[in-house]
């Protein structure tokens, strides 16, 4: 017979299913918007339907940052997200990280064509993301030399680490010959062995963006030796270099955050582990003195004298009890003597005797207790208190006590 299940594995058998598949982790969904409703908690559940189907998608309000327009009914959109099952009803639904408007045109498919192909070359696999050093001391930029982004990523290294050098390359980053001239910049200072890189931008549309979607951008990201944070428009703006980069920064400023280390909190830090330290190193010495009278105090309670002082007098106690057992003992046996003496003294012949009776006996020395023992001319013997007679017999008369 088959193996019966319960409902909740078949429902966790088909999430992990779901789970596994890689083309339902990150895709994206066009159709038209149907039953959209805004849930107090800032969740957004509607439907997605085409001519033949339909689809539920939820968009949780932490994702809603990306939504840059009022969800209706009847829009045709482009929903990116992960299709996965709710255990609990057993049902899947598509689980929204981001909503677009339909009709970009062919930037859009471009977009989403050359991203699905390098993803599939692997060159979007967290196996080849580089760490993004902890403390940075030389950090190179590859944007416009003019615009907010640069302005931002000096204000903000100024202010968390005026140590930290950083190294401009003077990019352009919109309009024709962009996307070669970010190439040459990464290029360049990838071979100045800096610490980390920041390859990005201010916010525009799409079209403006569109040199970070770039292949030979994407390349030499990829191929670059130094660790690339990618800081292109706003948070809501996602490009290829995006998906290729070893960090993600939502903003220019964001990645001269991630970028530099806050040296006024590395100083309070290094205070702090400082303290953090001699705290713990005297907490230690109280221990280790603590340690040391415990076992001072064991090795004065395993002393041999101590041990030897306290078997003697637990010998003498072990004696005392001995005796008092002993004469317990002898005290019982002494009374249960005196009872037996007392017992045998009243079944003795001569207590007997010495009240008046006398002891008889025949010619073997045999007790006489009827008169049916003896014949007249028999020989017996009479024995009293203070000695014995020999007597013959010369009658018998026998008494019935019927």
């Amino acid at each position: 017979m088959a193996g019966i299940y319960s409902v909740s594995q078949v429902n966790s058998y088909i999430k992990n299913m779901f789970a596994q598949d890689f083309a339902l982790s990150r895709i994206s969904v066009r159709g038209e918007v149907s039953n959209c409703k805004y849930h107090t908690s800032g969740h957004i559940y509607f439907t997605l339907k085409d001519k033949t189907g339909t689809l539920a998608a939820v968009m949780f309000a932490g994702q809603r940052r990306g939504l840059s327009f009022q969800l209706q009914e009847g829009q045709q959109v482009v929903v990116t997200g992960t299709v996965d099952v709710y255990e609990r009803d057993g049902k899947y639904q598509l689980y929204a990280r981001k909503i677009e408007q339909d009709g970009q045109g062919d930037l859009f498919l471009r977009f989403q064509k050359l991203r699905d192909q390098l993803e599939e070359m692997g060159m979007f696999a967290p196996e080849y993301k580089q760490p993004i050093p902890r403390y940075a001391r030389t950090v190179g930029v590859v944007t416009a030399s003019t615009g907010a982004a640069i302005r931002d990523i000096m204000n903000i290294t100024a202010r968390r680490n005026p140590y930290v050098q950083l190294i401009l390359y003077p990019a352009l980053v919109q309009g024709a010959g962009a996307a070669a001239s970010i190439v040459r910049g990464i290029q360049t200072l990838d071979e100045m062995g800096l610490d980390v890189l920041i390859v990005g931008r201010g916010g525009g549309s799409i079209e403006d963006l569109w040199a970070f979607n770039e292949e030979p951008v994407a390349r030499a990201i990829f191929n670059c030796r130094t660790p690339v944070i990618s800081a292109v428009g706003h948070e809501t703006d996602v490009t290829i270099a995006d998906y290729v980069a070893d960090l993600r920064a939502p903003t220019p400023s964001a990645a001269a955050e991630l970028a530099v280390f806050d040296y006024r909190q590395f100083e309070e830090q290094l205070l702090a582990y400082n303290a953090a330290l001699r705290r713990a190193m005297g907490r230690q010495v109280e221990r280790r003195r603590f340690q040391e009278d415990q076992y001072r105090l064991r090795l004065q309670l395993h002393d041999p004298m101590s041990t030897l002082r306290q078997q003697r007098q637990r010998l003498a106690e072990l004696q005392d009890q001995m005796e008092e057992a002993m004469k317990r003992k002898l005290t019982m046996a002494k009374h249960r003597l005196a009872l037996a003496g007392g017992r045998l003294h009243g079944l003795s012949p001569l207590e007997k005797i010495s009240r008046g009776f006398g002891f008889l006996t025949d010619e073997n020395s045999r007790r006489i207790e009827h008169a049916a023992d003896v014949n007249p001319g028999d020989l017996i013997t009479i024995r009293i208190t203070d000695g014995r007679l020999k007597a013959r017999v010369t009658e018998r008369e026998e008494i019935n006590h019927e």
